[in-house]
């Protein structure tokens, strides 16, 4: 199906930024600068610049951003990991294959960890916090923060969705231990494949980060540290994603401005709960615009009907499937997240007439 406003169009934001890219392809291409080069280290040394940290580790995807910072925490078998309830798997899988195991916590309106649980779920197994920086939107990291250091506990951010989003002035990903990221083609900052990186404050953690992605292995004289890993970010990819974050605060504005043209064109229907929220030290970077309402189907249904793309984070809570082995302690802000949100079209690729149409569509269903 052609949508009228799609979710996203890859194909425009490449269009819109094609001299550059084109270029960087024939340079890598011609020079074959292919595996661990210049481009690599020029984009982790500009990502951990942005992000406010001293070090950055380029890797193949937010997994194995995740999966590597639980290695560099030292998680094993019987340490606990505190997770939200409602995120993609990949942060749980990330404890389970270090050799821990995710203990769930109910997520806040905010659709973050809810601050206020975490302690309840803190035992004398508790290693970690993974806090996820959801939608956009960095989690309460002074709460955090301040929990982590009375438990002596590691904070590795999840902070995928959330390249940019600042709490009291400072960016997600230079709080914790690492912050990890997803270039995940459809995120804020996507590349023309998959990609991730760490960043981190700490040398260790980038040294460690660095070998294992390589198999273990210093690259510089031929020593083996660990039995590592094949998860590097391609140097290509790099290239592209160099580029792309030089247009990224431009890119941020422009999401921030469709969301307050979302929230001036929504904010009156008495059905409809939108992603902003009164907590003073937020500034939020939209990757998602996630709305809310109990008649969340329908109005999906009623959408994708009149030519709008929407998508459903996610339908069903990931500790709900058996093969997973997960524990549902009970978590009913996640449920019901579950049940009532989707989120609206937010790309740098729509124009204003496109936002438009798409306000229009969802108040003619609530009419």
């Amino acid at each position: 199906m052609i949508y009228k406003v799609p979710f996203v169009e890859p194909t425009k934001n490449y269009r819109m930024i094609k001299n550059e890219i084109d270029a960087a392809f024939f340079e890598v291409l011609s020079k074959g600068d292919l595996i661990m080069r210049g481009q690599l280290k020029q984009f982790e040394e500009n990502l951990a610049k942005f992000v406010g940290t001293k070090y950055a580790v380029g890797l193949n995807s937010g997994y194995d951003a995740l999966h590597i910072s639980m290695l560099a925490a030292g998680v094993k078998n019987g340490d606990e990991v505190i997770v939200p309830a409602h995120t993609f798997v990949a942060t749980a899988s990330a404890v389970v294959n270090a050799g821990g195991t995710p203990v769930l916590v109910d997520v806040g309106k905010d659709y973050n960890i809810d601050v206020t649980k975490i302690e309840e779920a803190i035992t004398p197994k508790t290693k970690a916090i993974i806090p996820v920086h959801l939608n956009g939107r960095v989690s309460d990291m002074g709460a955090i923060m301040t929990i982590a250091d009375k438990y002596n506990l590691v904070v590795v951010e999840d902070a995928c969705q959330s390249l940019g989003g600042t709490f009291n002035g400072k960016r997600g990903g230079a709080f914790g231990m690492a912050g990890c990221w997803s270039f995940y083609p459809f995120k804020i900052l996507g590349g023309y494949g998959d990609g991730g990186a760490i960043t981190t404050n700490d040398s260790r953690v980038a040294k460690m980060a660095r070998l294992l992605r390589y198999n273990g292995e210093d690259r510089e004289t031929g020593e083996y540290y660990y039995h590592g890993f094949t998860c590097l970010l391609d140097n290509l990819q790099a290239a592209f994603l160099d580029i792309k974050l030089r247009h990224l605060p431009d890119w941020i504005k422009r999401r921030r401005k469709i969301a307050a043209l979302y929230k001036e064109g929504l904010e009156d229907i008495e059905e409809l709960k939108l992603p902003h929220f009164d907590t003073p030290g937020f500034e939020d970077v939209y990757q998602n615009y996630v709305i809310r309402t109990s008649k969340r189907d329908e109005l999906a249904n009623y959408l994708k009907k009149n030519g709008v793309e929407i998508l459903i984070h996610w339908p069903k809570p990931y500790y709900s499937y058996k093969a997973l082995e997960l524990k549902d302690r009970g978590f009913p802000e996640t449920e019901a997240i579950c049940r009532e949100v989707l989120s609206l079209p937010m790309n740098v690729e729509i124009n204003d007439k496109q936002v438009e149409y798409v306000i229009k569509t969802v108040r003619s269903f609530f009419k």
